[in-house]
Order: structure tokens, then C-alpha cells, then sequence
């Protein structure tokens, strides 16, 4: 699964990437959490970044509340299950972010990781959105689908987001598909993508937002 994510960038390099237009100054966070905001950029709305909360509320909840239960969709059953059949088929997003952080499991402790792009770009995380709303007010939310790790990705965790690493394929996920297009880009990122190291288990803090969540253990 993915359940912590940082998105430490500039608003040139946004706009240069993407071509999106900013309103407001850009909110950069060493330590994102479920159901705390991040920047999507969504298929209805290309040209602007949005700062939604984490974590997917479906358009037909009872209660519009964001439980953090819905922060990831499987690939596997993501066509038929009911939280994300019409997400997956109407309402697909770009999850940008800098870095992922996943933990290791080492008898009864677990280790942190902080997992980047080697190339050293943004990363792109495959998403899907919905907006709930009681009649007066709305509420846009979004899950980042993960699928089975990489070689790398396996020392670590098992599972890793669906990462959109070139434009191309930026692009085709916000475009019109029908299921059996888009599941296909469900693909486990390529091996050699990924680079990644421990880091401070401050992490496990969510009220902990430090640029020391960067630094390498390791080194």
C-alpha cells in the first residue's frame, strides 16, 4: 500500500511539467497523510492543480466523512468494486509527489523508507477521484491505486503505487478509455526506477513535518 507520500517541488517546475496554471502559492509537505490534503491535477479539469483531501469519499456515502479507509485502490478488483467502478472508468487523476515512504518489516519493528524516482523527477501516481456533496456543499477526494512491487520495490513492501513515468502515458490517463484500456495501464513500474533509503521514524509522526524526513539513514 502507499499511506505516506512528501511533495517538496517549486511552482516553476509545476507549471513547466504540467502546464497548469497555480492560483495560490504552492503548500509543499515532507509528511502527507490519509485524509490531509494534496495536489491532483484530475481528467475534467487538466489545466489546473487541485488540493484535495486523501482518501476517497464516494459520491453515494451517507455521510460525506473521510475515514482514511479508501487511501489506496487495488488493482485487481478495481473494476468491480463499488467505491471505484465509475472512478475508474470516469474520474481518473494525477497524484504528484516528490517521494513515497514505505516500511520494512524486520521481526517486530518497522523500518522506513523513503522511495524516489532515480532520475530524480516528480513522481506521478496513478489516481482516481469523486466528489460528494449534500446539496449545498461539495467534497473532492482521491485514492492513488497501488499494484504488485518491482524487484527493487520488493526488499521492502510488496506492493507500490502505479506510477505514470513519461508524459505519454500522463496524458492517455486523463484521456477517454474504456475499462480494458485503463486497467492495462495498470502496470508494475519497470525495474531500475526506483531509489530508496531509511529514514527517521519521525515519520510514524503525522503531525511531524520536517525536512529531516529526508535525510538518509544509511549515508
Amino acid at each position: 500500500m502507499c499511506s505516506r507520500f512528501s511533495f517538496v517541488t517549486t511552482q516553476e517546475e509545476i507549471e513547466s511539467k504540467f502546464g497548469v496554471n497555480l492560483q495560490n502559492p504552492l503548500r509543499t509537505s515532507y509528511n502527507i497523510g490519509p485524509t490531509q490534503h494534496a495536489y491532483i491535477i484530475t481528467n475534467d479539469h487538466q489545466e489546473s492543480l487541485q488540493y484535495v483531501t486523501w482518501g476517497l469519499i464516494p459520491s453515494w456515502s451517507k455521510t460525506g466523512r473521510n475515514t482514511g479507509r479508501l487511501i489506496n485502490a487495488r488493482r485487481e478488483n478495481i473494476g468491480g468494486q463499488t467505491s471505484f467502478r465509475i472512478p475508474i472508468r470516469k474520474k481518473r487523476c494525477l497524484v504528484l509527489a516528490d517521494s513515497f515512504y514505505e516500511w520494512q518489516q524486520k521481526g517486530i519493528n518497522k523500518i522506513p523508507y523513503r522511495v524516489k524516482l532515480k532520475s530524480g523527477e516528480l513522481m506521478v501516481m496513478a489516481g482516481l477521484w469523486d466528489e460528494w456533496s449534500d446539496g449545498k456543499y461539495g467534497l473532492k477526494s482521491f485514492s492513488i491505486i497501488t499494484t504488485d512491487a518491482n524487484e527493487e520495490m520488493k526488499t521492502v513492501f510488496s506492493r507500490m503505487p502505479v506510477l505514470l513515468l513519461t508524459p505519454e502515458s500522463q496524458k492517455q490517463w486523463l484521456s477517454e478509455m474504456d475499462i480494458t484500456q485503463t486497467v492495462d495501464m495498470l502496470q508494475t513500474p519497470p525495474n531500475d526506477t526506483l531509489y530508496m533509503y531509511r529514514v527517521s521514524k519521525k515519520i510514524n509522526e503525522l503531525s511531524y513535518n520536517n525536512v529531516l524526513l529526508h535525510k538518509n539513514l544509511i549515508s
